[in-house]
């Protein structure tokens, strides 16, 4: 008897169908083909021992099993259930009239147990596309698939809940989402506040710059001096997440496996904080079978890039082009894959290797020449990409024995919010720029003009600071986020002013 079983493939954030055909025939053999992994291969141990358990069995007869489309490769063990109800059904030892009717997947251990999958959310969306009339997968997963509406989803614990239910002398319990109630329920919630943080206003603002433009930033300055408890504050001023945001956040990391157990949506942006002995696949995705990197798990948040010359050059240099297009492309002989990577940079540094350049109380140890080979591990183009160079001074005991609490993070994060509120109207006709940040060189000759008193500004600055040719855009860009912020119409002499002193790598004699 041939019978149909639905299940999934995962291929970058996206999943498509896989019918599994299950003929059980005269004979003694079973073979399982349409191109599936080692994992997949192993799976009649367990759905064996899994069967068994509960009283079934694979038959002793001729099972033949086909994954189509077989040009896919099918990797993982989440095909365990959809082959095991497969082979039942086949087999004339479950009723087979509503199985075409779900996507069925799971890992099964050996007592016929459900263990949790990736990429449910992904798997969901494509079963809804499709007209399925549920999915049936681990309880771990339900409540992540359960976003999608109008799709009936079952969690389970094990095979015999599935069997039951088929069979019609059992129910299995729907799971259901009010999913702005989901949503809203942690939107707000934040676990670091910049009020935590004392004194340091100046970088403060800069990150509310920064927040206000999309622009990425990087830290200078010694060790202790506040570089990684500011940079950790920095999502709780970005905007909320949007509906559309969360979901597609939630995708990639479903992908990823990322997700929490009885996890449903991710409400707050993504803060990743890679370690700097990373590999560069690691940070923008691939490998053999292709996963979502660093970068894509920071989409529509911060990724974060602490001691950044200690990271491999060859690393930081891949990231050059996911920064410009907002996405990474993974190319393999058979197939290509697209992940998303919009996402804010915030680097630190130490000014030198032993960290007390231009220190205003310590003593730099370091040798002539040392300071620029230490700055010279990041590249031109790298730091051409960053708009804000800021220099973070250690807070005196005056300020850390303040009794004064600083400016709370909703309140910068209003500021945020009103600022790109502009920017939106601003950018509504184009399709690929959403903020000040992403403006492309027409966009800055028409949006970013300043009047003769700017021009002279400027030129005063690059002249005297020697500031190179690339600080120029960046500093128009960074002003026009200044003159959102006071909700000006035009760029002033004063947000140049302001803009012009986010430049410190950019200036001649910096490093000595």
């Amino acid at each position: 008897m041939l019978v149909k079983t639905y299940g999934s493939a995962v291929q970058g954030v996206d999943a498509i169908t896989i019918t599994v055909e299950v003929n059980v025939d005269q004979g003694i053999n079973f073979l399982l083909v349409g191109l599936p992994d080692s994992a997949v291969k192993e799976s009649q141990q367990r759905i064996d021992s899994a069967l068994r358990c509960h009283g079934y069995k694979i038959p002793g007869k001729k099972v033949v099993i086909n994954m189509a489309p077989a040009d896919i490769r099918k990797e993982g063990s989440a095909y365990d259930l959809t082959i095991g109800v497969g082979i039942l059904a086949a087999s004339e030892q479950m009723k087979s009239d509503q199985i075409s009717d779900f996507v069925i997947m799971g890992e099964l251990s050996l007592d016929g147990g459900l263990q949790s999958m990736k990429g449910a959310l992904p798997i969901a969306i494509q079963a809804k596309k499709e007209g399925f009339r549920g999915i049936i997968l681990p309880k771990q997963n339900a409540r992540e698939a359960a976003i999608v509406e109008g799709l009936e989803v079952y969690g389970v614990e094990n095979i015999k809940e599935v069997i039951d239910f088929f069979n019609g002398v059992g129910e299995l319990e729907r799971v259901t989402l009010d999913i702005k109630q989901e949503f809203y329920k942690n939107l707000t919630s934040i676990e670091f506040d910049f009020q935590d943080v004392k004194g340091q206003e100046n970088i403060k603002r800069a990150l509310e710059i920064a927040a206000a433009g999309g622009h990425n930033v990087i830290l200078i300055g010694p060790p202790g001096a506040g570089k990684t408890m500011l940079a950790k504050r920095l999502p709780t001023i970005l905007p909320p997440l949007s509906l559309n945001e969360a979901l597609e956040t939630t995708k990639i990391h479903s992908v990823a496996g990322k997700m929490d157990h009885n996890a449903s949506l991710i409400t707050m942006r993504p803060f990743r904080s890679p370690h700097h002995t990373i590999s560069d696949v690691a940070l923008v995705g691939g490998g053999g079978f292709p996963q979502p990197g660093e970068i894509s798990l920071a989409h529509n948040g911060v990724l974060f890039l602490d001691e950044l010359p200690e990271f491999k050059r060859t690393v930081l240099e891949v990231m050059r082009q996911p920064m410009e297009e907002r996405r990474v492309t993974i190319s393999r002989a058979r197939f290509t894959v697209d992940y998303p990577a919009a996402f804010m940079l915030i680097a630190s540094m130490n000014p030198c290797p032993c960290g007390y350049y231009n220190h205003p109380e310590k003593e730099c140890m370091c040798a002539p020449g040392v300071v620029h080979r230490y700055l010279n591990k990041i590249s031109g183009p790298l730091l051409d990409r960053i708009d804000l160079h800021v220099e973070v001074t250690p807070v005196p005991f005056s300020k850390l024995s303040e009794a004064a609490l600083s400016e709370k993070s909703h309140e910068i994060r209003e500021r945020v919010i009103k600022a790109r509120e502009i920017q939106n109207v601003r950018y509504a006709e184009s399709e690929s720029i959403y903020c000040n940040a992403q403006m492309g060189s027409k966009q800055l000759r028409e949006i970013c003009r300043i009047e003769k008193e700017g021009q002279d500004l400027l030129k005063t600055a690059m002249d005297r600071l020697g500031l190179s040719a690339r600080a120029y855009d960046r500093i128009l860009k960074v002003s026009r986020t200044i003159a959102d912020l006071e909700e000006s119409e035009n760029i002033q002499t004063h947000h140049l002013a302001e803009a012009i002193q986010y430049r410190s790598l950019d200036r001649e004699g910096w490093a000595g």
